[in-house]
C-alpha cells in the first residue's frame, strides 16, 4: 500500500509543494558540490524563509557563503546557528572557528575555546581537538608565517585520513568535500575505496566522492554498495551525474507527457527525477524500463499536490504494466526514506 503524504503548506500565501523545502536543501547542496555558490546560496535562503530554524539549511549557507569568500556573512550565519541552539552544539562551534580562522581572527578564537574550557563542558573526545586550534591561533598571533609554513609541509608529508565512516552531519560533509576538491585525491584513494565498498555510509556522500574521482580522472576499479548491491565501476568511464542515460530517457519522457500541458507540475517533477538519480548514481535500479519510472514520477508527484490518480490510468498513459510501475514507485519512496534523513 502506498503511504498518505502531507498535506500542502502555506506560508505568506503561497502553497509549497510537500517536502519543497528538502528538494531546495537538495538541489542548493548539489549546487555547492559543483560549485556553483551562487545559485546554491539563492536556493539555500529561498528554504530559510520557509524554515529559518532549519540547521542544513543554515549549515549550507555557511559552507555557501565561506566558499564564495563571502566569509563575513558565513560568519554571521554561523554565529547565528550558536545564539539558536540548533543542531549539535559543539560541531556549530567547530563550523564557526572553522570560519573565524580563514578570517584570521585568532583573538576572537582564543576567548570562544578558552570560554568553552573555563565551562568544563566540552566532551573528552572535543577537549584536544579545541586545544590543538586554541594553541595553533596563539601561535598565529605571535609568529603566524612559520606556522602556517609548518601546517602545510604537514600535511604535503602525512595527508591525514578522511576518517569518513566518521562523518555524521551535512556540515561535517561538506566541508571534507571543499577541502577534497582542491587536493589531489589520490592519497586518499583506498580510504575512499573501502568506504565505497562498505555496506553502510552515506548515499549522498558516495555519490560526492565517486564524483570527485571522476573528476580527478582516476582510472583505478572500485566496488561501491548501495541498496544492498555491489557495482564495480571504473570512476573516469562513469557517465556524468546530470548525463545517467536512463534519467535522461525518463525526463524525456515526462518532457512529452507534461511539460506543455502542466510546466509547474514537470519542473517540481524533475527536480525529483534529479535527487532519486543522484541518489542512486551509479546503480542501475529495477526495473530497467524508463517508462516505468516516468509513470512512478508522474503519479507520485500527483499525489504530492493531493490528486487521486490511479495506478492503471498513468501506466496506461505510458504504455507500461502497472506492475513495472509500482516497482519504481517503491524504488522511489525506499530512496526517499534513505536519502532525507541522511543529507
Amino acid at each position: 500500500m502506498m503511504k498518505k503524504r502531507e498535506p500542502l503548506k502555506r506560508k505568506d500565501n503561497v502553497i509549497f509543494f510537500p517536502g519543497f523545502e528538502k528538494r531546495l536543501i537538495s538541489k542548493g547542496i548539489e549546487n555547492l558540490h559543483n560549485k556553483k555558490f551562487s545559485d546554491a546560496i539563492d536556493l539555500l535562503e529561498l528554504a530559510r524563509e520557509y524554515d529559518p530554524d532549519n540547521d542544513e539549511i543554515l549549515i549550507g549557507l555557511v559552507m555557501a557563503y565561506f566558499e564564495a569568500s563571502a566569509f563575513e556573512k558565513a560568519r554571521e550565519i554561523a554565529k547565528e546557528i550558536l545564539l539558536k541552539g540548533v543542531g549539535d552544539y559543539f560541531q556549530m562551534v567547530d563550523l564557526y572557528l572553522t570560519v573565524l580562522i580563514q578570517l584570521h581572527e585568532y583573538e576572537e578564537i582564543i576567548t570562544t575555546i578558552e570560554l568553552l574550557l573555563d565551562e568544563k563542558e566540552v566532551p573528552p573526545d572535543k577537549f584536544d581537538h579545541f586545544l590543538t586550534i586554541l594553541q595553533f591561533s596563539k601561535k598565529m598571533l605571535q609568529n603566524p608565517a612559520p606556522a602556517v609554513e609548518r601546517k602545510q609541509q604537514k600535511e604535503e608529508n602525512n595527508p591525514q585520513k578522511l576518517n569518513l565512516f566518521s562523518l555524521n552531519g551535512v556540515n561535517e560533509q561538506m566541508l571534507l568535500v571543499s577541502n577534497l576538491a582542491e587536493k589531489n585525491i589520490r592519497p586518499y584513494f583506498q580510504e575512499i575505496a573501502e568506504y565505497l565498498r562498505a555496506k553502510t555510509g552515506n548515499f549522498f556522500l558516495k555519490t560526492i566522492l565517486l564524483t570527485l574521482l571522476k573528476e580527478q580522472e582516476i582510472d583505478s576499479p572500485v566496488t561501491v554498495n548501495k541498496f544492498e548491491v555491489r557495482k564495480n565501476v571504473i570512476p573516469v568511464k562513469l557517465p556524468e551525474v546530470r548525463q545517467q542515460p536512463k534519467m535522461l530517457e525518463v525526463k524525456a519522457a515526462l518532457e512529452n507527457h507534461l511539460e506543455s500541458r502542466n510546466p509547474v507540475l514537470y519542473q517540481n517533477i524533475i527536480t525529483l527525477v534529479e535527487r532519486i538519480f543522484f541518489i542512486s548514481y551509479p546503480m542501475e535500479l529495477e526495473p530497467a524500463n524508463a517508462f516505468a519510472w516516468a509513470a512512478a514520477f508522474h503519479f507520485l508527484a500527483e499525489e504530492y499536490h493531493g490528486f487521486q490518480s490511479e495506478i492503471a490510468e498513468v501506466a496506461k498513459e505510458y504504455e507500461v504494466e502497472p506492475e513495472e510501475m509500482e516497482q519504481a514507485i517503491r524504488q522511489v519512496e525506499r530512496i526517499e526514506e534513505i536519502s532525507y534523513p541522511n543529507l
